[in-house]
């Protein structure tokens, strides 16, 4: 008998938008990353998570080694998002992130934190970190004063956003996976 036909790997960027959960099935009947993908793609798994109210670059595949890399804190890929938060962040708050604060959880890792503008009452910010805990850059935030009105992830590694529009999706090329594998190198061997 001949051996199976090995599957293809498959690599997906999505623009997840606000009200959709990253999961493949959902008990409460919400909508899901899934329903996003035409039929031939919904055998991929969300690589990580975006809360439900979170908008941004989200990536499907069934490539366990790169799910794996992109999710376990130990390979260190950076994650970018823009956040609007209430209030005019101030240079403390914005130092306290960078150096990273102390949740509930434990220490958050340093932050690449770059305010991008400053309005009467909220504050656009871009920060990037490279851990991926539960709600981890809202709780950040919240931590230093600033809640979190809107929140878009719109970098993984050196693979942006660009060109996906909201809920909109696109193959990723062969060198951004190559890119995604070569920033995941295991920072511990």
């Amino acid at each position: 008998t001949p051996l199976p036909r090995s599957v293809p790997l498959r690599y997906v960027a999505l623009n997840k938008p606000v009200g959709c959960v990253t999961t493949r099935q959902d008990e409460s009947a919400r909508p899901t990353v899934m329903d996003l993908l035409p039929q031939e793609l919904r055998q991929l798994h969300p690589v990580g998570r975006l809360d439900m109210d979170t908008s941004g670059l989200l990536f499907l595949t069934n490539d366990g080694n790169l799910t794996h890399r992109l999710t376990h804190p130990s390979f260190g890929v950076r994650k970018t998002y823009v956040a609007v938060v209430r209030g005019k962040l101030g240079e403390e708050a914005a130092r306290r992130l960078a150096e990273g604060v102390v949740l509930r959880d434990g220490p958050t890792s340093s932050a690449a934190v770059e305010t991008l503008s400053l309005g009467e009452t909220t504050s656009r910010v871009r920060i990037t970190i490279v851990e991926g805990r539960k709600r981890i850059v809202r709780r950040m935030f919240a931590h230093v004063g600033h809640p979190v009105v809107f929140l878009q992830r719109t970098e993984i590694g050196p693979v942006t956003l660009a060109g996906v529009g909201l809920g909109q999706h696109r193959e990723l090329t062969g060198d951004e996976v190559s890119a995604l594998l070569a920033v995941s190198r295991d920072k511990l061997a």
